[in-house]
């Protein structure tokens, strides 16, 4: 957010989303930027420390894929590095792992809504950053629940393939 206004206001609040059109436009739901969203209790003497690594983890890896779309954009992914492409790989499906099925929107998506523990959710963006899914395709990442229902969608798109 540059604009002056809205920023001197945001100071003063406790936390902040952001919903960019641009993650809306891609089908994630909730649209929330984790990289321009805040909240003064992302501290590891707050949340702990498990917690905090791992959501810094998520946003250094979505930030370097946010630095690398120019150069997508511009040469293509057949350019990057070994190491770049792996980040934007683990940065997609952390996006997709973003996408919440929320009970109050099944009408509108055709996916059951999910309520999972805080928990379970940094053990699987976790599990993410650590390279152990790299095997699962992207779309096994979207709109599920814990990291469990992503391993059971890539078997079920594998054996449908």
């Amino acid at each position: 957010l540059t604009d002056p206004a809205p920023a001197t206001t945001f100071a003063h609040l406790d936390a902040t989303t952001v919903l960019p059109r641009a993650i809306a436009e891609l089908g994630i739901y909730p649209a929330v930027d984790p990289l321009d969203s805040t909240s003064r209790i992302m501290d590891p003497n707050i949340i702990g420390a498990e917690h905090y690594n791992v959501a810094r983890g998520v946003q250094k890896i979505l930030q370097d894929y946010k630095s690398l779309q120019d150069i997508i954009a511009i040469l293509g992914m057949d350019e990057l590095s070994e190491e770049d492409k792996l980040t934007v790989a683990r940065a997609r499906k952390i996006q997709r792992f973003l996408s919440q099925p929320f009970q109050v929107a099944e009408v509108f998506t055709g996916h059951a809504g999910k309520l999972v523990p805080l928990e379970e959710t940094i053990k699987g963006f976790s599990q993410i950053l650590r390279g152990e899914y790299d095997h699962l395709p992207e779309v096994a990442f979207y709109m599920v629940g814990p990291i469990e229902e992503v391993v059971a969608k890539a078997e079920t798109l594998a054996k449908n393939a």
